[in-house]
């Protein structure tokens, strides 16, 4: 018989605010680690909490899942993952850059269209939607 000691899954949902399914498939990735008791439960010790709260915050600066997996396995290594973190840091720093040029991109298109179509007559035709729109080219 297994005497497992620690939190229920749905103490430390409470405790970070994340829902059990979430906490579920942190697990089922590798994010997190339960004992199993012999009623099936999990139990995660008060460590998993502070992992979840990591979890979350890196969450918000934009590290994907995979991304927070690497830095948990740096550090379950026995090192600081801080220089990898830094280095993933610059990377989202640098995708974020293109995407804003891409977007900048597509607002003076949209631009464009709204000043062209502020000034355009329309001569719909049986079955147009909206003329305007069918000035676009894909």
């Amino acid at each position: 018989m297994i005497v497992t000691t620690g939190l229920k899954i749905g103490e430390v949902s409470k405790q970070t605010g994340i829902a059990i399914g979430a906490l579920r498939y942190y697990e089922s990735l590798g994010l997190l680690q339960s004992d199993r008791g012999d009623n099936g439960y999990r139990y995660y010790s008060p460590e998993m909490v502070q992992q979840v709260q990591f979890i979350k915050k890196a969450q918000a600066l934009g590290f994907s899942l995979e991304d927070i997996h690497e830095v948990l396995h740096v550090h379950q290594q026995g090192d600081l993952p801080c220089e990898f973190v830094q280095a993933l840091l610059q990377e989202k720093i640098e995708q974020l850059e293109i995407q804003i040029q891409k977007m900048a991109a597509f607002k003076s298109e949209l631009e464009q269209y709204r000043d062209r179509w502020s000034t355009t007559q329309l001569h719909p035709q049986p079955g147009d939607i909206c003329p305007l729109i069918q000035t676009v080219s894909i």
